[in-house]
C-alpha cells in the first residue's frame, strides 16, 4: 500500500512564471484557515434543538461573506433517537458526491450493502432537502447558489425520504441554497446512519466561492467480547474553484485553506474517518489532499482509481484509529447515476 507521500508523481508540470505566482501566493491563500466554536444567535437560529455544535472562520471577512449564504438556507435536519444493537465487531462506512438527486442513493444501498456486516454508516455530499423547511421569505441581501438537479423523478432521492425509506438516521446540514428567490430546495452533505449519531458538529469552512458546511457525529458500541468502541465520522466538500478576487490561479489554495482549517479541528487522538469530495483536480498530490494527509498520517490509499467520471481523483477517505483497528477502502464499480463513484469499504474493531 502506498501512503499520502508517494503519490506526488501524477502532478503535471508548470511553467516557471506560474511557479512563481502560485509560490508568492501560497501562504497568503492558505493562510488564516483557523476556526473555532462560534455559538452565535446567527447560527443557533438555524438550529432550534440547539443539538448542534457550531464551528465557524475567526476570520472577520469569511464571516460577513458566510452570514450572507446563511439567510437563504433552512435549518439542520436532526436525526431523531433510536435503539439499535450496539454489539458488532464491524462497520460499512461509505463516502459518496450523490449529484443533487442524480444518484440512486436507495438502488445503491439495496444491491450493494451486506447488511449482515453490522452498522452502516453513508458519510454524502451534494444532497438536496426540499420542503417548507427553506425559507421563501428572503433578506435583501441573500446569497445563494444556481440550481443543480434535473428536473423530473426527483422527490424520492430527497434526503430525508431517502432516510425514511432505508431506515437509516438522517443529520443533514445545508450549505447553500439550491436555486434563487422561488426555490424551495437547499442542499449540503448528509450523515445517513443506522446506528444512533451523537456528539453533533457543523464546521463553515473558510469561505472561497460557496458557503461549505463540513458535519462530525460519533457513534459507539462494542464488540461481541466486550469491547467499547467510538469513531468520529466527518462528511467534507470542499470548493472546486477559486473565488473571484483569486482566479483560477488560486484555487488549490483557496481548497488547501479549506482543508487546513477543517483538518485542525481534528487534532486529538479520538478515533476519526474524515471522507468527501475534496476537489483535487491534482490527486494525491493537489495541496487539499497534502493538508489533510499531515493531520492523518496513518491513511493508506490501496486502490487509487479515479473517482470522477474516471478521469479525476477527488474523493478521498483519511482516517485516524488504534492500531488494532483495520479500514480497507476501494471505489465502487458503478455510479449509480452520479458523475461520481462511491468510495466504500469495512471496518474491523478487531
Amino acid at each position: 500500500m502506498k501512503s499520502w507521500r508517494t503519490g506526488r508523481s501524477g502532478r503535471r508540470c508548470y511553467s516557471f512564471f506560474y511557479l512563481l505566482l502560485v509560490t508568492g501566493a501560497s501562504q497568503a491563500c492558505v493562510a488564516g484557515a483557523s476556526l473555532a466554536a462560534r455559538p452565535t444567535v446567527e447560527l443557533s437560529a438555524t438550529d432550534a434543538k440547539h443539538e448542534v455544535a457550531w464551528f465557524a472562520p475567526l476570520v472577520d471577512r469569511d464571516n460577513v461573506s458566510l452570514s450572507r449564504w446563511r439567510k437563504s438556507v433552512g435549518p439542520p435536519v436532526i436525526p431523531s433517537a433510536s435503539r439499535s444493537n450496539d454489539v458488532s465487531d464491524a462497520m460499512t462506512i461509505v463516502s459518496w458526491n450523490t449529484a443533487v438527486g442524480a444518484a440512486d442513493i436507495v438502488g445503491f444501498v439495496r444491491s450493494q450493502i451486506e447488511t449482515t456486516h453490522g452498522p452502516l454508516v453513508m458519510l454524502l455530499q451534494e444532497v438536496y432537502r426540499s420542503g417548507t423547511e427553506v425559507p421563501s421569505t428572503l433578506a435583501a441581501d441573500f446569497a445563494f447558489a444556481g440550481r443543480l438537479g434535473g428536473d423530473t423523478a426527483r422527490d424520492e432521492r430527497e434526503i430525508e425520504e431517502v432516510g425514511r425509506v432505508l431506515g437509516l438516521g438522517v443529520y443533514y446540514v445545508p450549505s447553500m441554497r439550491n436555486g434563487g428567490q422561488t426555490s424551495n430546495e437547499d442542499r449540503g452533505n448528509a450523515i445517513l446512519s443506522s446506528v444512533p449519531l451523537t456528539d453533533l458538529q457543523a464546521i463553515e469552512l473558510p469561505f472561497e466561492r460557496q458557503r461549505r458546511v463540513a458535519i462530525a457525529a460519533t457513534i459507539a458500541g462494542h464488540t461481541s467480547a466486550g469491547t467499547p468502541w467510538r469513531v468520529r465520522v466527518v462528511s467534507a466538500h470542499l470548493d472546486n474553484l477559486g473565488s473571484a478576487r483569486r482566479a483560477w490561479i488560486g484555487s488549490e489554495y483557496g481548497r488547501a485553506r479549506q482543508a487546513r482549517g477543517l483538518a485542525s479541528l481534528f487534532r486529538d487522538q479520538q478515533p476519526t474517518i474524515l471522507a468527501g469530495d475534496f476537489n483535487t483536480w491534482f490527486g494525491f498530490s493537489d495541496q487539499a489532499y497534502l493538508e489533510t494527509a499531515r493531520e492523518f498520517p496513518e491513511t493508506r490509499v490501496a486502490d487509487r482509481r479515479p473517482t470522477f467520471r474516471g478521469l479525476l481523483r477527488l474523493d478521498h477517505v483519511f482516517y485516524r484509529l488504534p492500531s488494532e483497528w483495520r479500514l480497507d477502502i476501494r471505489r465502487g464499480d458503478s455510479r449509480f447515476g452520479s458523475d461520481h463513484f462511491p468510495l466504500m469499504g469495512s471496518l474491523q474493531f478487531n
